[in-house]
């Protein structure tokens, strides 16, 4: 009797270890692949920001500097379609003549292949409907102002809702060698419009 207690003891303890080596290899792989597509799906939305700022600047010579802005003109403001054409004079085909020939709504242009709803651009996907941090400014590059922009979502935001131990210690590792921990486009230090995931 006292023999098949302990061996009920000892199944029972070894099941409970191998749940708990088998969820200490897991855990971290499911981690990983929830954060890889997490990133993946933000990423997209950086980049459709970082085309529109680019439209934007394109158009007013400066960069938007919060989401509101980037919203009014996606939705209020028709971008011009240019057709671009080699000028008949030139023999050398090497200038071209820009022909306006149509003017289309910003968002139509900018996200027609985009897989959500305009008005969800500036929510960072995943998260309780928090935003974007957006800044746009100007910078002295030797001694020419530079437009720039930058547009942020910070791990906390995008990774809700997974292992909060896994994300402290991603945050951590990341912040150690002085890295933003999240998801950064542009840089109001730098004219660049590189993302951090590039």
């Amino acid at each position: 009797m006292n023999r098949l207690i302990v061996r009920i003891a000892l199944t029972i303890v070894i099941i409970v270890l191998g749940y708990f080596v088998v969820e200490s290899i897991m855990g971290p792989v499911r981690f990983q692949r929830e954060l890889d597509h997490r990133r993946r799906v933000v990423v997209d939305r950086m980049k459709d920001i970082r085309s529109i700022q680019l439209t934007y600047r394109a158009l007013n010579n400066v960069y938007a500097a919060d989401l509101d802005t980037i919203m009014y003109f996606l939705k209020n403001v028709d971008i011009p379609v240019v057709k671009i054409i080699p000028d008949p004079n030139d023999t050398t085909f090497t200038r071209t003549i820009n022909d306006t020939i149509a003017f289309i709504r910003a968002a139509d242009s900018l996200l027609r292949h985009a897989r959500y709803p305009v008005d969800s651009l500036p929510y960072i996907p995943f998260s309780t409907g928090l935003r974007f941090e957006l800044d746009a400014g100007r910078i002295d590059r030797g001694g020419v102002m530079v437009n720039v922009f930058e547009a942020k979502a910070h791990l906390n935001t995008f990774m809700q809702g997974t292992s909060d131990q896994m994300l402290r210690n991603l945050i951590a590792s990341e912040e150690q060698i002085n890295r933003y921990p999240g998801l950064r486009v542009g840089s109001m230090t730098d004219p660049s419009t590189d993302g951090n995931w590039e």
